[in-house]
């Protein structure tokens, strides 16, 4: 457990209690110091705080930070393809079937249990002993996914991807012609109203875009490049079904019935580029995965057609 005791100063009078206390512990996120100041661990002149109290000069303000609390996940030997790594962040290409986190079915085998085991000095984030995996990718997804070594980079790194800062691109196997070559899609996204596990377009959902460009044209299927704008659950699968050309192997959105396309295992997405800006430098990062080869093997004119 730890302690800090800050007097607020005039520059810092009349900001909200939980945006000062996020810019002076810079390694809890805002979400964290609401749920602090909500379990009465936060006071002001020794009193309980609300998170929307705006601190005056002369306030002092005090903040307990409990022990992190460990997460019943087991560090695993599984291998890793990392991409990059250093003192805040790691870079790791998961190739498909890998699930993320641990969830009911899968207590093991993910990519948590082995960053676990891989970066044995990971801090606490967000009170919870676990690394800060700032996105996800689906068990069927292949590719770049970017992992926070810190808070203070976790925060970072989410305020990117909420600003839009970040840049994301994919590549899918699609079914059919796809005609424009290239295009927005602009539809709403939430989940849909008979199938739990799914999400649909839904006027009541949030905002998504998606970009897209035909890479390769095949006779009956293309290799598409595309570039979501928002993070929404399931974005690039959902978007491109409600084209009528769904990711090759998508058993949630495939809709493949009566196609000649290619034998597939799983989801065809890959995802191929990431752009960030580092959270300690300030530099300019970019990391490349290239196709998988049970992807490239699919686009083979050899390949089982289905």
């Amino acid at each position: 457990m730890e302690q800090f005791e800050y007097d607020i100063d005039p520059p810092c009078a009349k900001k909200r209690l939980d945006v000062f206390l996020t810019e002076v512990q810079s390694d809890i996120s805002r979400s964290y110091i609401q749920k602090l100041i909500d379990s009465e661990r936060v006071t002001v002149n020794g009193a309980a705080a609300k998170p929307h109290y705006k601190v005056k000069a002369g306030d002092r303000v005090a903040l307990t930070v409990p022990d992190p609390q460990p997460l019943d996940v087991q560090a695993e030997a599984i291998p890793l393809n990392i991409v990059y790594e250093d003192a805040s962040l790691i870079v790791v290409d998961k190739p498909p079937g890998l699930v993320v986190h641990p969830a009911p079915g899968h207590g093991g085998g993910t990519l948590v249990n082995a960053l676990l085991h891989h970066c044995k000095d990971l801090k606490g984030i967000g009170g919870v002993e676990r690394p800060g995996i700032v996105h996800r990718l689906d068990k069927d997804t292949s590719g770049l996914v970017l992992v926070a070594k810190t808070g203070a980079a976790l925060n970072d790194l989410l305020r990117q991807f909420k600003e839009r800062q970040v840049k994301k691109v994919y590549l899918a196997l699609v079914k059919g012609k796809v005609e424009p070559a290239s295009g927005w899609i602009d539809a709403p996204i939430g989940r849909h109203r008979q199938h739990r596990k799914k999400m649909a377009l839904n006027d009541d959902g949030r905002a998504a875009q998606t970009y897209y460009e035909v890479e390769k044209q095949f006779s009956q299927f293309a290799l598409l490049r595309a570039e979501p704008k928002t993070g929404r659950t399931h974005q690039i699968r959902v978007h491109l079904a409600s084209i009528g050309h769904p990711i090759l192997g998508d058993r949630l959105y495939g809709h493949l019935r009566g196609a000649t396309v290619p034998r597939i295992a799983r989801q065809a997405l890959h995802a191929h580029r990431l752009e960030v800006t580092h959270p300690e430098s300030g530099q300019a990062l970019q990391w490349v995965s290239p196709l998988p080869a049970d992807l490239v093997q699919a686009m083979n004119p050899e390949q089982k057609m289905t």
